[in-house]
């Protein structure tokens, strides 16, 4: 996989519900993204924000392997305003390691986690992570 060409943050965000283990929905966030990165708890919700386009690899892969780059690709143009953009994961799909994009926040029972990618290169980002030249 070629290094990409751009810098990007990405946001990883879900909220807690007070029947939820606030751990466990920390641990969803750091299954999406490659490496080791911290997830935060608090305020009702749990985050996990890096600027590393490698941790977003996991994200990648699955959206190639899953068949779903087109629809990933669709969310992530329909949801862009300036150089922002963010599509929603299924958080149960996530506990088990698996990246499911959800149409609708009402796709996953519990609310879904929330992955937003801010970058200068926001085209590029989405053509990385949507690509159908590698497989």
């Amino acid at each position: 996989m070629p290094h990409p060409e751009f810098r990007v943050r990405v946001r990883l965000e879900a909220t807690v519900s007070p029947s939820e283990d606030p751990v466990k929905v920390a641990g969803a966030l750091q299954n999406v993204v490659e490496g080791a990165h911290e997830a935060k708890t608090g305020g009702g919700g749990a985050s996990l924000t890096t600027d590393d386009v490698n941790a977003v690899s996991r994200i990648r892969d699955q959206l190639r392997d899953r068949h779903v780059r087109s629809a990933a690709r669709r969310q992530l143009l329909l949801n862009t305003t300036g150089g922002t953009t963010f599509m929603m994961l299924n958080r149960q799909a996530a506990a088990a390691g698996v990246v499911a994009i959800c149409g609708t926040a009402e796709e996953s029972p519990l609310g879904p986690i929330f992955v937003t990618f801010e970058s200068e290169n926001l085209t590029g980002v989405i053509d990385w992570l949507t690509a159908y030249g590698e497989g």
